[in-house]
């Protein structure tokens, strides 16, 4: 009796070529995955290797170098008098009784030099990006050997100031908030809370150049009120200080602070609109 023939159709085993491209097509989305950023690395968004040229990062911050350049002028011209630790150089007067005011307010103005030129390195994104090491270097340089030690020293002489109560009240609560706003960002940062980390930095450093802003403010309100020395201001030369400094020193940081709240909550925005595009795009036809 013959031999039954076995006549259906064997799975054709795969050749070594098509097996190790099956392989690769399985692996591809493990692979993709594992180079994936982690979130608050500082490289979401950023193209991997081979996929195409970087997006430019100098046009979304063009602010970056003038602000930087604008900082570094203020200093030159701020510094020298006070680094002769000559009290008749000082643009501050020493108010009656208390020694210990034009010291504390060198150290003040030093430590603040010090918050100033790193909060312009923080703020740089290409060294947060390619050099986290010295980002973190520089921030806590920032916090420990600027705002804190700055701060701290406003609190004091900010209630001494010898320009009258309205400036008295808006010195220390700006150098409270400075105080607060840097210290939650540090702790969100140990936290590991980057997002957070970056919305409470973004408000310190921009109390932290709220100086200049001051300035800015203090020359409008004398273009102001300089005219108006011998009629609304009877003719003192006190009254009129006060109040330009009362001005510049509230207007100063509170439109920097508000500033800050606008830029933050346009870049919410624009976050929120690309991840609704983006889950719209996913959506099937």
């Amino acid at each position: 009796m013959a031999e039954r023939i076995d006549t259906e159709p064997t799975a054709k085993e795969p050749t070594g070529t098509e097996r190790t491209s099956t392989e690769r097509t399985a692996a591809a989305p493990a692979e993709a995955a594992a180079v994936r950023p982690l979130p608050g690395s500082g490289r979401e968004g950023r193209p991997e290797a081979g996929t195409g040229p970087a997006r430019p990062r100098w046009w979304r911050r063009p602010w970056v170098a003038p602000l930087a350049v604008v900082a570094l002028a203020f200093l030159a011209f701020s510094l020298p008098p006070y680094l002769s630790l000559d009290p008749s150089l000082s643009r501050v007067p020493a108010p009656e009784g208390f020694a210990a005011y034009y010291p504390l307010l060198v150290a003040h103005i030093l430590f603040g030099a010090v918050a100033m030129v790193t909060c312009c390195l923080q703020i740089w994104p290409w060294l947060r990006q390619r050099h986290p090491a010295v980002h973190r270097t520089a921030g806590r340089v920032y916090v420990l050997g600027g705002v804190l030690p700055a701060g701290a020293l406003g609190l004091v002489i900010g209630a001494l100031s010898p320009f009258g109560p309205v400036a008295r009240v808006s010195n220390v609560i700006l150098a409270a908030l400075w105080l607060a706003f840097t210290v939650t960002g540090f702790r969100m940062a140990r936290q590991r809370r980057f997002a957070d980390h970056r919305r409470w930095m973004v408000r310190s450093f921009a109390l932290t150049m709220s100086i200049i802003t001051n300035r800015i403010w203090g020359a409008i309100a004398a273009i102001i009120l300089v005219p108006q020395l011998e009629t609304t201001f009877g003719g003192s030369d006190v009254a009129l200080v006060q109040a330009i400094s009362g001005l510049a020193t509230w207007l100063g940081w509170t439109t920097s602070l508000l500033l800050a709240e606008w830029w933050l909550e346009r870049a919410d925005a624009a976050r929120r609109r690309r991840r609704t595009a983006g889950a719209a795009r996913r959506l099937p036809a």
